[in-house]
């Protein structure tokens, strides 16, 4: 009997533009990521825009792109920049990322 092989994880990285930022955006999208079992993080840019990276199953990460393309129920998303890579493994959680003060 052959074992059956999880598919490969894939990593998204997204620049979100558009009305994101004061809008809960970043604790929407921690919660959707949770919810898919993603794996990396989000956070406010200077320039205005949320960036995410995030890993896992395919499938996972498409939905969770299909989410950032919504955000928030205050969020105005006028576009995403997407960036499809080979996942790095290194995240053990999902995080709000915050600027250093």
């Amino acid at each position: 009997m052959t074992e059956a092989k999880s598919p490969p994880l894939r990593r998204l990285h997204t620049v979100v533009h558009g009305r994101v930022q004061g809008v809960n955006f970043r604790a929407y999208t921690l919660e959707k990521a949770f919810s898919l079992s993603l794996k990396g993080w989000v956070r406010n840019t200077f320039s205005g825009t949320v960036e995410a990276v995030a890993e896992g199953d395919e499938n996972a990460l498409k939905e969770f792109l299909d989410f950032l393309h919504i955000g928030s129920p205050s969020a105005s998303v006028t576009h995403v920049d997407v960036t499809w890579e080979e996942a790095t493994g290194k995240f053990e959680d999902f995080q709000v990322r915050y600027f250093l003060s």
